[in-house]
């Protein structure tokens, strides 16, 4: 019995490192990249804290303790601001810096949870929960994707979308899935929570090409976009 194992290690032995580089070389091993994001986490100060609370409070009419989303909707959006850095600098400051016509509203600065570069790198500015402004009506249910650039997002600005669309899908109980220029299309529905019917911007993000093509990639998830209108 013993001269069997022995026999058995030996060989396995042997023809381990073969079997090792078939299996690496075979179609069924080549695995796709690995999904990674990076933490490069904004400032959430008690200042951002109380501001985003009051923000709720005051716009959504949702009184809470703590900061923080139970999300069912992602949003879509580019930054039209053609760096990560200089985006980075945009939503870093608690307190909004200018744009009076947001200010009116509310100090907080706007923010999003997850940031995508030209090259398709994700970043993450805050937890995927916590309570960010970026989308009017909404914030307390969307989390927010913004995407590095204008009306010339890449290709791989799409897949990663995709893959965090993927991964937030498998965590949340994410039902919809919408472009930034779909937002008023939620008001009169159960999901609109805006105190001020007056106060609305026009948006154009991340356009409607682009909307498409992730859509087309994350069909089988079966999320909902826009109530009055498919693409």
């Amino acid at each position: 019995m013993m001269s069997f194992l022995v026999f058995i290690s030996q060989y396995l032995f042997r023809i381990l490192p073969f079997a090792l580089l078939i299996i690496a070389g075979s179609p069924c091993a080549a695995q796709k990249p690995t999904f990674r994001i990076i933490d490069k986490p904004i400032i959430f100060d008690e200042e951002r804290k109380k501001l985003s609370l009051e923000y709720l409070a005051q716009r959504h009419g949702i009184q809470q303790t703590d900061p923080t989303i139970k999300p069912k909707m992602i949003v879509l959006h580019w930054t039209a601001i053609p760096t990560l850095e200089a985006t980075f600098d945009a939503f870093n400051p608690s307190v909004l810096p200018g744009r009076p016509d947001l200010q009116a509203a509310s100090h907080l600065n706007t923010a999003v949870p997850f940031l995508v570069d030209r090259d398709g790198t994700i970043f993450r500015l805050l937890p995927d929960t916590t309570f960010a402004r970026h989308c009017i009506g909404l914030n307390y249910c969307a989390i927010g994707i913004e995407n590095i650039g204008n009306n010339d997002l890449t290709k791989a600005q799409i897949k990663a979308n995709v893959q965090l669309v993927r991964y937030l899908k498998r965590l949340y109980n994410i039902e919809y899935l919408i472009g930034h220029y779909e937002y008023k299309d939620f008001i009169g529905t159960p999901l609109w929570k805006e105190t001020d019917p007056n106060y609305l911007t026009g948006k154009t993000d991340p356009g409607k090409s682009f909307m498409r093509s992730v859509r087309k990639r994350v069909k089988d998830l079966n999320l909902k976009g826009s109530p009055l209108q498919a693409e």
